[in-house]
């Protein structure tokens, strides 16, 4: 007992006390910065909540005109006025924001972020990437390449997209189908403009991106097909099989067209019988019906439409069904049949319609890329079918 070190009877006390001031000084700081606040920020803060945007935004414009040296809540507005597409508000917000010498390097970095979102969502593309250039060497990099990304995609500057999308490479997401799709546009150029072996050797790039990627087999096809080797087009399409097969569906036409080209036409239209066989959606009951037609006449192209109609009732089937009765039917008939005709096409003219299974946006022809929310592949290659694994 003669050893205990009794001065520690001294030092507790002490530490015990200064843990205690420190904690007074802590609680009476942030008071002192709750109380700095106006009340009427909590209003607005309320507001948000609640989702009162339009009440918050009048509320924080208030605020701000009484302390302009409030940095965040500028922001706020900024951020508000843009979500609220008051763009002429939130850009001049913004600008000011960066006119201030006041600004840390993260808030100025910040608030050139925000002017280019704000130019953005105004459709000014070129002073939205003039800005998101401007961030590549700071902590915005990643999120100014997205933006920029974006925006590369809207302008259709597909080698730009291309080269950002490598950027943004990380062990989260490889962006292959992405860059695969970019090269997919650029041979679409190329073709429209008789390049071939350009549009070739970016079709080659997206397959080393993406060797699934159907889009560039069926391109290549069209480009083996231009040149007259109808086989090679036809085993290129044909390979589309195995990953989705209802692709087919957008090029069935032109894999008929090489089959007539080599004198197998009816080889052609039997393939096409065992593919809707294997995948009743397969989107070329029309296209079979008028081979079948040509080929076999009448009657067994009526058949035919006769028995999908019972493997597999649709309305589209129905409509083929009724078009060919619509053939044979007594004259004393016909009257009534077009006009259920008619009324059945008004009835289900959504379903000869390509739906974006994103976003829902629908068109009558075929987008890899959807126009309204700008994904990819997200369009089945089916009419009527809203999303793709329906």
């Amino acid at each position: 007992m003669s050893d205990f070190p009794y001065w520690w009877l001294i030092v507790l006390p002490v530490f015990f006390g200064l843990g205690w001031l420190a904690a007074r000084v802590d609680i009476k700081h942030v008071l002192s910065e709750t109380r700095s606040l106006p009340a009427a920020y909590f209003k607005g803060l309320n507001f948000l909540l609640n989702g009162q945007t339009n009440q918050a935004v009048d509320v924080y414009v208030d605020i701000a005109r009484h302390h302009a040296e409030t940095v965040d809540l500028q922001f706020t507005l900024g951020h508000l006025f843009r979500r609220r597409g008051e763009l002429e508000r939130a850009i001049r917000m913004h600008q000011k924001l960066l006119e201030r010498r006041d600004l840390s390097e993260t808030q100025r970095q910040s608030a050139q972020f925000e002017l280019a979102k704000d130019f953005l969502k105004a459709g000014l593309f070129d002073r939205a990437e003039t800005l998101l250039t401007e961030l590549q060497n700071t902590d915005y990099a990643r999120r100014a390449r997205n933006e920029l990304l974006a925006v590369y995609q809207q302008e259709k500057d597909w080698q730009k997209a291309i080269e950002t999308a490598q950027q943004l490479r990380d062990e989260s997401q490889s962006y292959q189908h992405e860059i695969a799709q970019f090269h997919c546009e650029l041979a679409e150029q190329a073709f429209a403009r008789s390049q071939q072996q350009v549009a070739q050797q970016h079709l080659n790039a997206a397959l080393a991106e993406n060797r699934q990627c159907a889009r560039a087999k069926l391109l290549l096809g069209e480009i083996e097909q231009g040149c007259g080797r109808h086989q090679q087009a036809i085993d290129l399409w044909l390979d589309v099989e195995s990953q989705d097969a209802l692709a087919l569906a957008l090029i069935a036409r032109k894999l008929l067209a090489s089959y007539d080209a080599l004198g197998r036409g009816e080889e052609g239209t039997l393939l096409l019988l065992r593919l809707l066989g294997q995948y009743p959606e397969l989107d070329v009951l029309d296209l079979v019906y008028e081979r079948l037609m040509a080929q076999r006449g009448l009657d067994a192209a009526y058949e035919f439409v006769r028995e999908q109609l019972k493997a597999h009732p649709t309305m589209p089937g129905l409509r083929k069904v009724l078009e060919a009765h619509l053939l044979v039917a007594p004259d004393d008939q016909k009257y009534e049949l077009e006009i259920i005709g008619k009324l059945l096409t008004e009835a289900t003219r959504e379903q000869t319609l390509y739906y974006c299974s994103t976003c829902g946006f629908k068109a009558r022809q075929y987008f890899w890329h959807c126009p309204a929310c700008s994904e990819w592949e997200t369009y089945p290659p089916v009419r009527g079918r809203k999303n793709r694994t329906a």
